[in-house]
């Protein structure tokens, strides 16, 4: 029974902490105090709740007890004034709470929104950002985070303490940022949320080829973000693009456990209802003006393989053009190699080749282990399965998933098979 319990306030913690953690923030201007005071109140439910039993309102409860930890604090510094006044008074005894009035708090969700603003502050190291909206917003605890990036305990907690120990001292206001900042502020957090989904994605290093608990927390505050700012089309695009991506997931791995390709994967097992959930939602940021935001033209490209009932039918000249799309509003090599194999499907392996020849000499993405895998693959659909091979190995040296490395010694292995006609 304890057990039991234990699990229902995990479960409360991770839907609630951020919205305490929100409110705490807006009144203590301290976002790492805040989450202490949260984390206070965490431990104070895990005492008591087993033998008392969970309230019938759990997330006015914890943040009451947060509240009553923050007065106890100011009046033990002497420091009442102002803070004790936002604050409010409340009433000595936990069994005397009225509770109730917390669900109704007008400000809780403008209070979220802020948090991520302040969670992925452009202040902040891309690293710093991430760990610390899984924290403050996801709900994850450190070991939780560290194991799903491979990173020790100790380096995502100095991570953690430093970007909190930043926000103070580049006094980081709790707001909503308005005119030119807000659509730089508001990318960086969509930076973040669709950096947590990739790793999820495709994990980068370890022996899984997918983390599908970062691809859902990702989705879980993409969601969140989409209903706190409606009216930003680049949010619905990217809800669009996480959930179509996610909808392949359960044909992402065979039965063995190793990777299947997309052009390989068994469509009967893509996630119906996610994909239309995805074109919903890139309907929306497309009826707000933004079907050439970046996330929404990924959007687009992902629902060109989602309506596909095959692989043959996929419509390649489309991708292509969306694509080249992609490449005018945000240009990037990464984005480039993917055109590259649009290209290739489109018009041929070697008018991909050329494109991805040109990447090989500009350099910008030397060391990325996608570049000879993709360069492999062009060469194997021309038939040259020697050097096919020495490119399928090169990547296998340069990915830090033992998945992918097996899989592309596999396709090595397969270049070897044919060039010697066996």
């Amino acid at each position: 029974m304890t057990t039991d319990v234990y699990r229902s306030i995990e479960a409360i913690w991770r839907i609630e902490s951020a919205r305490i953690i929100a409110g705490l923030t807006r009144m203590t201007r301290d976002v790492g105090l805040a989450e202490e005071l949260a984390q206070d109140a965490l431990v104070t439910a895990l005492e008591r709740w087993p033998e008392s039993g969970i309230p019938d309102n759990p997330g006015a409860w914890l943040t009451a007890t947060a509240k009553r930890r923050a007065i106890d604090m100011f009046r033990r510094n002497q420091r009442l004034g102002q803070k004790l006044e936002t604050i409010g008074r409340e009433q000595e005894t936990e069994d005397e709470m009225d509770l109730s009035h917390l669900d109704a708090d007008d400000t809780i969700e403008d209070d979220l929104l802020r948090l991520m603003f302040i969670a992925c502050h452009p202040v902040l190291s891309r690293e710093a950002r991430v760990a610390l909206t899984l924290r403050l917003l996801g709900g994850l605890s450190t070991e939780e985070i560290a194991r799903a990036f491979l990173t020790p305990v100790t380096t995502v907690a100095q991570r953690l303490v430093r970007a909190k120990r930043t926000l103070k001292k580049a006094n980081v206001p709790f707001e909503v940022p308005t005119g030119p900042e807000r659509e730089a502020r508001l990318s960086s957090v969509l930076e973040v949320l669709y950096l947590v989904f990739n790793e999820g994605y495709a994990a980068t290093a370890g022996e899984d080829w997918m983390r599908p608990a970062l691809c859902e927390d990702a989705m879980r505050l993409g969601r969140v973000l989409a209903g706190l700012a409606p009216a930003e089309s680049e949010v619905h695009g990217l809800v669009a693009l996480m959930e179509i991506q996610a909808s392949r997931t359960h044909a992402r791995l065979g039965r063995d456990g190793q990777p299947v390709l997309l052009m390989d994967q068994d469509r009967s097992r893509w996630d119906r209802m996610l994909i239309q959930h995805g074109l919903t939602a890139l309907g929306r940021a497309e009826s707000l003006g933004g079907a050439f935001g970046q996330y929404a033209l990924q959007a687009a490209i992902a629902a060109c393989h989602a309506r596909a009932r095959t692989a043959d039918e996929t419509d390649w000249e489309r991708i292509a053009a969306l694509y080249d799309a992609l490449a005018a509003v945000s240009p990037s090599p990464v984005v480039e190699l993917n055109r590259a194999v649009a290209v290739s499907r489109a018009f041929g392996p070697a008018e991909g080749l050329v494109i991805v020849d040109r990447l090989v000499a500009d350099g910008a993405l030397r060391g990325y282990h996608l570049l000879p895998s993709v360069r492999a693959d062009l060469l194997m659909q021309l038939g040259w399965f020697e050097d096919a091979r020495a490119e399928f190995e090169a990547a296998a040296e340069m990915t830090s998933n033992e998945r992918e490395r097996a899989m592309l010694l596999t396709r090595a292995s397969e270049c070897a098979a044919s060039q010697t006609g066996e």
